[in-house]
């Protein structure tokens, strides 16, 4: 399919950017080891949202489809053996800033498994997304991500997808913006500022999600891909990448993560459920502990999990595109 054709596939769909395809070096040595080994990768051609999803787009799903989300349903007790029985109902886990320092090792002192919480009630009974249209949805699980893009006529990036867009076609730099987090003190992205967890100077203008749109576009002219919120990817998770092709014409094109049976939480081996990977960072990430607000980071979460800080945005690909 030609770059016309795509294009008029596409004009219906508003709020999307054209991303061409290319060679880039994915990863990161210099940061978490997961990041690495930093390796050459390709992609073809594919067009991403400029946002993420938001409140009032999944809305709009949700009233089209009568879908019901993950956090909305009681788990299922065969799935989580061990589970305490006042514990399996609908609920997600929701940011419960502490008020005074914490040992950064246990994030149970942070997050709290809140039982009504949802992408309509994100701070849980109480709550709700009124003049938050344009905030990120949150409280999304994987399937519910795939469920919306599945709708939308799209789908899910792929890590190497998303990581290419988010740099924005910048290279060898830390940032989406470039070499400074906040270059001549502005800041490019919603993060926090202050002691996490407990201390939040919201020197960017947010304590939770910001409109989307609200700090600069990278070179492609996407928004939030870094900050505000963790994105959803189609890759199973994997501790390391691949490291680089031995020749030069060999380099992977359109690669995806590692085997589903290698995503699984070996600190849970009696739980079998698979772990994809996020992208981005979010509102959270903070220099003082999660300094995951770059293109290389990565993190693990499981498909069945929904946060108070994780979204998702989505990708179509030119026709005869398929990741391998």
């Amino acid at each position: 399919m030609t770059d016309g054709a795509v294009l008029d596939r596409i004009d219906t769909r508003s709020g999307m950017i054209r991303i061409p395809g290319g060679t880039f070096r994915m990863g990161s040595d210099r940061h978490y080891p997961e990041e690495a080994p930093s390796h050459r990768v390709t992609v073809d051609g594919f067009w991403i949202d400029a946002t993420p999803v938001t409140n009032a787009q999944f809305h709009a799903f949700v009233e089209a489809t009568g879908y019901v989300t993950f956090a909305e349903i009681a788990p299922d007790p065969k799935d989580y053996p061990g589970a305490l029985p006042h514990m399996l109902r609908a609920g997600s886990l929701m940011f419960n800033p502490p008020t005074h320092a914490v040992d950064l090792r246990d994030w149970s002192q942070w997050w709290k498994f809140q039982f009504g919480a949802t992408w309509r009630k994100p701070y849980g009974s109480g709550s709700s997304i009124k003049g938050l249209d344009d905030h990120p949805v949150v409280h999304v699980a994987y399937r519910d991500a795939e469920a919306y893009a599945a709708w939308a006529g799209k789908a899910l990036p792929t890590e190497a997808e998303w990581e290419f867009a988010a740099r924005g076609g910048l290279e060898d730099v830390e940032f989406a913006w470039g070499g400074e987090l906040t270059p001549g003190g502005r800041h490019m992205a919603n993060t926090w500022q202050g002691n996490f967890p407990h201390e939040n100077t919201r020197e960017d203008g947010f304590a939770r999600t910001s409109p989307v749109r609200t700090f600069p576009a990278n070179g492609f002219g996407i928004h939030d891909m870094i900050g505000n919120v963790w994105e959803w990817t189609t890759d199973f998770w994997s501790t390391r990448h691949q490291g680089d092709a031995p020749k030069a014409c060999c380099v992977p094109q359109n690669p995806r993560g590692g085997p589903e049976a290698d995503s699984y939480d070996p600190r849970q081996p009696e739980i079998r459920i698979p772990r994809r990977v996020l992208k981005g960072g979010s509102h959270l990430c903070a220099p003082s502990y999660c300094r995951r607000y770059r293109p290389a980071a990565r993190h693990a979460e499981p498909v069945d999990t929904s946060t108070s800080h994780v979204g998702f945005r989505c990708v179509v690909r030119d026709e005869l595109t398929r990741p391998t």
